[in-house]
C-alpha cells in the first residue's frame, strides 16, 4: 500500500512577506495599511501590489491597538425595500469595503428620535470611526441634526442644500430636466405624481417641476401625492384617464410609473403616442418596459463612493462640503412630441 507524500502547508502571510515582495520596510509596510499620507504614491501601489498578490491580510485587532482606530463605519438605514434607498445603502458598504472598512449597519424600521439614539448608542459601543446616516425623510433629517453623535455623522440624501457632511444628487435639478423634456416636446398640461411629502426627495422633484413649468410660462398643476408604489401609481394612473385632461405626466419614481403606465394600458391609452410618461431613478427594469421607459437616472455607485469619501475627509481633518451630484435624463420610447406640436 503505497502512501502519498504530505502536502506542504502553505503558511500565512504576514507582513514581513509583503515588505519582501515590495522591497520595502517592515515599517513602511505598516504605513501604507495604516493610512499614513507620508507614503509616496510609487512606494504605496508597490505595497498594495504586494498585499494583493500575496493575499495578506492585517491583523485588525493589532491595527486598532496601535492606531486607536477600529477600522469601522457605522451606517444607519431603514428597512426599506424601496429601490432608491436600498441602492443607496449597498453601495455606501461596498465603498467601505473597497476602502478597507469593515461597516456595522443598524437598519430602523421607524426614524425617531429615540430609535435614532439608540442606533447611535449601538454603533458608539462598537467604536466606529463614523456614522453615515441615510436620511431620506424630513423627520430623519430634523433628527439627525438634533443627534449629537460625538464622531463623524455624514447625511446621504437627505440634506438637499450640498452643505456640510452631506452627500446626494441633485433632485430639484433631475425633476426640472424630466419636465423640461415634455415641455420641448410641445406638451403644456403636464401632471407630476409627487412622492409622499414627508420625503426630502418628493418635494425637490416637485419643486423641479413647478420651477420648469413657471419657466415656460405655465401654471404648475396640482400634484397627485403617491408612496413611491406601483399601487399607488397604478390607483393614480386610472384618476389620470378618468380626467383626460393631461397630455404628458412626470412621475417621481419609476416604481409609481410601472403603475401609472398599467393603467393607461388597460384603458388602451397608447404611451407616447396619447401620453407621454417620464419617471425617476432608472431601476434596472426601466429600459425593458413596454415602452421603455424615459427617466432620469441617479448614480447610486457614485453616492456611496462619495460618501465614503466624505467621512475620509473627515477623519483626516477636512471639511469641505461635497456638491451635489449631477442627475442624467434617460430619454427612451415612453416620450415623444404633442401631436399639436407636429
Amino acid at each position: 500500500m503505497s502512501s502519498q507524500p504530505a502536502q506542504p502547508i502553505t503558511a500565512k502571510p504576514v507582513m514581513a512577506d509583503v515588505a519582501r515582495l515590495a522591497g520595502v520596510s517592515h515599517q513602511t509596510v505598516s504605513r501604507v495599511i495604516n493610512g499614513s499620507a507620508s507614503i509616496r504614491p510609487e512606494t504605496k501601489a508597490r505595497v498594495q501590489q504586494a498585499i494583493e498578490e500575496l493575499g495578506y491580510r492585517p491583523n485588525t485587532a493589532a491595527r486598532a491597538l496601535v492606531t486607536r482606530r477600529s477600522g469601522i463605519i457605522g451606517i444607519v438605514g431603514t428597512n426599506s425595500a424601496l429601490y432608491g434607498p436600498s441602492s443607496i445603502q449597498r453601495s455606501v458598504q461596498e465603498a467601505a469595503r473597497a476602502a478597507g472598512y469593515f461597516s456595522s449597519l443598524v437598519p430602523l424600521a421607524e426614524v425617531t428620535l429615540e430609535t435614532l439614539r439608540d442606533a447611535l448608542d449601538h454603533l458608539a459601543r462598537q467604536s466606529v470611526e463614523a456614522i453615515v446616516m441615510i436620511a431620506a425623510q424630513e423627520d430623519a433629517l430634523a433628527v439627525v441634526h438634533s443627534a449629537d453623535a460625538g464622531l463623524p455623522l455624514i447625511v446621504v440624501e437627505g440634506d438637499l442644500s450640498g452643505r456640510g457632511l452631506s452627500v446626494g444628487v441633485d433632485q430639484i435639478g433631475g425633476a426640472r430636466q424630466a419636465t423640461q423634456h415634455l415641455i420641448e416636446l410641445g406638451h403644456r398640461a403636464i401632471d407630476h405624481v409627487a412622492g409622499p411629502m414627508n420625503w426630502t426627495e418628493a418635494k425637490g422633484r416637485c419643486t423641479g417641476y413647478e420651477e420648469a413649468m413657471r419657466g415656460a410660462g405655465l401654471a404648475p398643476r396640482e400634484f397627485w401625492e403617491g408612496d413611491w408604489t406601483p399601487a399607488r401609481g397604478y390607483e393614480i394612473g386610472r384618476e389620470l384617464v378618468r380626467r383626460g385632461e393631461a397630455t404628458a405626466v412626470f412621475v417621481a419614481n419609476d416604481q409609481m410609473a410601472i403603475g401609472v403606465l398599467h393603467a393607461f394600458a388597460e384603458a388602451s391609452l397608447s404611451v407616447p403616442g396619447d401620453i407621454s410618461v417620464v419617471g425617476f431613478d432608472d431601476i434596472p427594469e426601466a429600459g425593458y418596459l413596454n415602452p421603455a421607459l424615459t427617466t432620469v437616472r441617479q448614480d447610486f455607485q457614485a453616492i456611496g463612493q462619495r460618501a465614503i469619501d466624505l467621512v475620509m475627509a473627515t477623519l483626516d481633518g477636512s471639511t469641505a462640503s461635497v456638491p451635489l451630484l449631477p442627475p442624467q435624463l434617460i430619454i427612451r420610447d415612453s416620450t415623444a412630441m404633442h401631436e399639436e406640436a407636429l
